[in-house]
């Protein structure tokens, strides 16, 4: 049995929350790159351009991508050889959030309810997801998550005889209607199978997929390339002005589910996907 004191869980989130609010992911730096070559029109060029010098001038000056630092999801992969010591594991967490988004100079962006939308002031409670695996360390993935495109995410209780083309259906027209307000280029995540609320996780999670990989699943790998092509055929294009460059990637994942549903849940990110993971 290994010891963690959580004080490291809560240094290492709020790091974590500075880091990737202002320096977003190689995976991610390298797609809007790639996009800015191979974008055909000149003003979805011109806009990409755009994006990747406010990447530059965030990570020289030490200030936020975008205004909307996102409202912190925590996904924890516990080693179950793991004890923690010296407090609670989600009072460490939300900790290292409200010491990070004020220290970071990072803006507050959750209330404390729904409806009465008193702002909290330190951007937490953090929304965090448990997973007990093998081992004795603690994976931490941190993915911040703003709000233009988290209000354009859907879920879709399909029939199983809408099968891969329901599927595909249901992931175009997601973002067909969401349009310039996901600010686009997107990366979708996709959630495939389990049920209501596992469709939804999964698609959460499948946004912190490095961009640019494929699932390992042949069937699924080839329905994220389709799903990317249809998308990109839409020409919502950079910032919704038009262009081939829609969705930077499409990543699915996939679970087992009931002989009579096909749970898909579409969760949207704008081109700031901020994904960020360390392991102590």
């Amino acid at each position: 049995m290994r010891e963690l004191d959580v004080r490291q869980i809560a240094d290492a989130v709020r790091d974590m929350c500075i880091k990737i609010n202002y320096e977003l992911s190689e995976d991610m730096q390298s797609a809007l790159k790639k996009a800015a070559e191979t974008e055909k029109g000149e003003l979805g060029r011109q806009i990409l351009g755009i994006l990747e010098q406010n990447l530059e001038i965030a990570a020289d000056d030490s200030i936020p991508i975008c205004q909307d630092t996102g409202m912190a999801v925590v996904f924890l992969e516990v080693g179950q050889d793991v004890h923690f010591t010296g407090g609670s594991i989600e009072d460490a967490v939300n900790d290292g959030v409200a010491r990070g988004y004020t220290e970071g100079y990072l803006r507050k962006s959750v209330v404390r309810d729904p409806l009465d939308r008193v702002n909290t002031k330190d951007n937490t409670p953090a929304v965090i997801h448990y997973s007990i695996v093998p081992g004795d360390q603690v994976r931490i993935t941190l993915a911040p998550k703003g709000f233009g495109s988290e209000n354009m995410s859907k879920v879709f209780m399909l029939k199983p005889a809408d099968g891969a083309e329901g599927v595909l259906e249901a992931v175009v027209g997601a973002v067909r209607e969401a349009g310039p307000n996901a600010c686009p280029p997107v990366v979708v995540g996709v959630g495939i199978g389990g049920t209501f609320e596992k469709c939804a996780l999964l698609a959460k999670k499948a946004l912190t997929r490095p961009v640019g990989s494929s699932s390992d699943k042949p069937h699924i790998a080839a329905l994220e390339k389709e799903a990317l092509a249809r998308i990109n055929e839409l020409d919502i294009g950079p910032a919704g002005l038009g262009g081939t460059t829609t969705a930077l990637a499409v990543n699915m994942e996939t679970y087992p589910t009931h002989i009579a549903g096909l749970p898909v849940g579409v969760n949207i990110c704008c081109h700031v996907n901020r994904h960020i993971q360390t392991t102590i």
